[in-house]
């Protein structure tokens, strides 16, 4: 780091006065209301950090884009994060950021509500729709999931959202809403000196560890979606060459909850995971947090494409299978939305297929497809991916498809692994994909 970076703990501290800000006014707003702004739902870890990305876009005045930064003190001189000054764990989130600053300022007005309408997921209100809306919020909310699993967004988020719900009121009678956000346990790696450790974890949110180091704290921890994760259950036959033990049936019975069955049948999927993207065993070991994050993604992926069936069931572990009229309620959500990922990822695969053909017939170069382009997020993360695979080859489309499919999966991994059942066993999965990545 030269003298010229900023630190970590600045732009973190810079990031969340903006974030209450963005919460704040998008509350003033109602693009969020009392009630989702309390929740503890996965997909408000998005939204928030997706519209402070908007605002800043909004704000910035320079070319090329940087982000003006809150003053410490009244006295204090100006300051822009910048590519000369920007820590290179924040460079690629950075750079996404950049891109989408000339598209969203020459926006008219009506056009950039919609837009922080879809950050929201609210229905936009012009139409038609301008096209570019959906390009744009998928390429903020992209930047918003990879910022939602750092452990120093995690420990400050409720605070966050609790000074938007008490925006509006009196300082002596604050919101009756609490924000009912809680961060997801701390797994910290064992010392190098014995690889073949596990993680440990917290079930209380905090590290047991008396010290760790500030870059360890703060961003090279297992991120969100895999943190309540559970060990793969009846695993396929490449389980055994991954490394994954295999289950007993006693584990899942018949007569097991739903939501146990999809748990064991995504994490069954891991293993598939693991030994059909070879990358993702170097990046155990380079970058535990992406590879954590990256193998529940693939796993999700996994399931919604080969163990779905045309009416919306599911056939996991133990040959058994899952109807949506037999899933409880409150989980034909996530149901419905696997099924849907398994329908839109064929569809990005007979387009990308009839691409290739029509290539072929003109005697040009097959260019990257959107599902490759899909893999690659889903490894590397939006900002690892973006300019190589969407940008330079020149085949983003305006509407931004393989970045909202990426960030399709990847939500669905947030909003599953926070439910209860998930969270129940939780750690052993960390032991095994560490013990593959010794």
């Amino acid at each position: 780091m030269t003298d010229a970076q900023l630190s970590e703990s600045y732009l973190q501290d810079a990031f969340h006065s903006y974030l209450k800000s963005s919460l704040t006014q998008a509350k003033a707003e109602h693009l969020l209301d009392a009630d989702v702004l309390s929740s503890a739902e996965g997909d408000l870890m998005i939204t928030g950090p997706a519209l402070c990305l908007y605002f800043a876009a909004l704000r910035c005045t320079t070319n090329p884009p940087s982000v003006p930064l809150p003053r410490h003190t009244k006295n204090s001189q100006p300051m822009e994060l910048s590519y000369d000054n920007c820590p290179a764990a924040f460079v690629s989130f950075l750079r996404v950021w950049s891109n989408t600053v000339p598209a969203i300022q020459a926006l008219a007005p009506e056009h950039q509500h919609d837009l922080a309408r879809m950050i929201c997921n609210l229905e936009p209100l012009v139409t038609p729709l301008q096209p570019s809306l959906n390009g744009i919020a998928a390429d903020l909310r992209a930047v918003a999931i990879e910022i939602s699993q750092r452990r120093s967004f995690q420990d400050r988020y409720a605070s966050d959202l609790q000074v938007a719900l008490d925006s509006g009121n009196p300082p002596a009678s604050p919101s009756s809403k609490r924000a009912a956000f809680v961060p997801p346990p701390v797994y910290e790696a064992s010392p190098a000196s014995s690889a073949s450790s596990s993680p440990r974890s917290s079930l209380d949110g905090h590290s047991h560890s008396p010290q760790s180091s500030p870059q360890y704290a703060n961003h090279n921890l297992p991120p969100q979606s895999p943190s309540y994760l559970s060990p793969p259950g009846s695993a396929p036959a490449s389980s055994a060459s991954s490394g994954f033990p295999p289950r007993s049936p006693s584990i899942l019975a018949a007569n097991s909850p739903a939501i146990e069955f999809i748990r064991e049948t995504l994490y069954a999927s891991l293993a598939d995971a693991l030994d059909h993207t070879p990358a993702l065993r170097g990046l155990l070991k380079t970058d535990p947090p992406r590879a954590y994050f990256a193998s529940v993604a693939f796993a999700v992926l996994d399931v919604a494409t080969t163990s779905m069936t045309a009416d919306g069931a599911v056939i996991g572990v133990l040959g058994q299978n899952l109807t949506l009229a037999q899933c409880p309620p409150e989980l034909r959500p996530f149901m419905a939305e696997l099924a849907a990922i398994g329908r839109a990822a064929r569809e990005l695969q007979e387009e990308d297929d009839v691409t290739a053909m029509q290539c072929a017939q003109r005697g040009k170069a097959i260019p990257a497809s959107r599902m490759d382009r899909v893999r690659a997020m889903l490894e590397q993360g939006v900002g690892g991916a973006h300019d190589r695979q969407e940008r330079d080859e020149g085949r983003r489309s305006v509407e931004g498809r393989a970045v909202s499919f990426t960030n399709r999966i990847n939500a669905l991994s947030l909003g599953m692994t926070r439910l209860k059942a998930f969270r129940e066993r939780q750690g052993d999965v960390f032991k095994v994909l560490a013990g593959i990545g010794a």
